[in-house]
C-alpha cells in the first residue's frame, strides 16, 4: 500500500515548511515565502541546488530552491525596499492540499496584503501558489488584483538547478532569442547553445518555446505559460565570494534558469483580474 503524506513541520528553531511524500517524489515547502527548498523523485537525485549553509530563519531568503520574486524582480528604484520584493520573506496561508492518486499530491499557498506590504507596495492583491509534485514539477504562481486601480508586476520563479559540474552543462532553446545583458547593460543576440566559463546574467526575451538544460546525467525540460522572458544566471567565481549564505565554491554546481516576466515582459493586471505564471519542469535520466 502507498503511502501519501503532507504534513506540516519545523526545524529545531521553529521554522515551519510543508513536507510532501508520494510514489513519485519527496518536496520541501517554507512557509516563508512559500519556497519550494527541497524536490527529489524516487531513487533520483536532487533537482534543485540548496546550500548547504542557507538560513532557515524569519526574514531571510533561503538560498537555493525556487524563491518567488515578486511584485519585482531585481533591485527597486527605492533602494530602502528589498531586492526581489517581499513574497519571499513574507510568512504565507497553507491554504490546502490534494492527493488525486499515489503519484501526484498538489499543495496552495496564499499571501495577500497586509499593513506591512502595502507601505512598500501601496496595492491590495491576492497571491497564490499551487504546486504540483509527480514525476514532473508544475508551479502556478496567480496574481489577482483586489485594487480599485490596475497595477504593474514583474516576477520570476528563481530556480536554482543543481548540476554536475558548471563547466559540463549547456542551456538549448534560447538561439536567435535577444537578451539585456546585466553585466554589460547591452542588448545582444543569442548564438547556439549556452555554455558557461565566466560569470552570466542575462534576461532573454521573445521566448515561446522549451528550455532545456543539458547536464552529464541528466535533461531538463522547463516549459512556461503566461511568460515570454527567462532569466540565466550564474554568478561565477569571484561574485560567489560576495554573497551571503554560498560557499566559495558553490557555482560550480548550480545554475538559475527563471521562469520570468522580467522587464519588457511586465505584467499588467487591471481590477478584479487576474495573471497566472506558470512553470512545468521536467527531468529526465540519460541513457547510460
Amino acid at each position: 500500500m502507498e503511502v501519501i503524506v503532507v504534513t506540516i513541520e519545523k526545524l529545531s528553531n521553529g521554522f515551519e515548511y510543508i513536507l510532501v511524500q508520494n510514489s513519485s517524489a519527496v518536496a520541501k515547502i517554507a512557509l516563508q515565502g512559500a519556497h519550494l527548498f527541497h524536490y527529489c523523485k524516487t531513487n533520483e537525485e536532487p533537482l534543485l541546488w540548496l546550500s548547504d549553509i542557507s538560513y532557515y530563519e524569519q526574514g531571510k531568503a533561503i538560498r537555493g530552491g525556487i524563491p518567488i520574486c515578486w511584485p519585482w524582480f531585481g533591485f527597486h528604484k527605492d533602494k530602502t525596499l528589498p531586492q526581489h520584493g517581499f513574497a519571499r520573506t513574507s510568512i504565507w496561508k497553507f491554504v490546502s492540499s490534494d492527493e488525486p492518486d499515489a503519484k501526484t499530491s498538489s499543495v496552495i499557498f496564499r499571501l495577500t496584503h497586509s499593513d506591512e506590504t502595502l507601505k512598500m507596495w501601496n496595492h491590495k492583491f491576492d497571491l497564490e501558489l499551487k504546486i504540483t509534485i509527480n514525476d514532473s514539477l508544475k508551479l502556478e504562481l496567480k496574481t489577482t488584483n483586489l485594487d480599485e486601480g490596475e497595477f504593474t508586476i514583474t516576477q520570476a520563479l528563481h530556480t536554482y538547478f543543481a548540476v554536475s559540474d558548471i563547466s559540463e552543462v549547456s542551456i538549448s532553446g534560447l538561439n536567435k532569442k535577444p537578451y539585456l545583458d546585466a553585466l554589460t547593460l547591452k542588448q545582444e543576440i543569442q548564438d547556439g547553445d549556452i555554455f558557461f566559463n565566466s560569470e552570466v546574467d542575462r534576461v532573454y526575451q521573445k521566448v515561446d518555446g522549451e528550455v532545456i538544460l543539458r547536464d552529464k546525467n541528466r535533461e531538463i525540460t522547463i516549459m512556461n505559460s503566461c511568460s515570454s522572458s527567462v532569466v540565466v544566471w550564474n554568478p561565477w567565481i569571484e561574485k560567489t565570494k560576495r554573497m551571503s549564505a554560498m560557499r566559495e565554491d558553490a557555482y560550480r554546481n548550480m545554475l538559475c534558469i527563471e521562469s520570468s516576466n522580467a522587464y519588457d515582459d511586465a505584467v499588467v493586471v487591471k481590477p478584479n483580474s487576474s495573471h497566472t505564471l506558470e512553470a512545468v519542469i521536467l527531468s529526465l535520466r540519460k541513457s547510460s
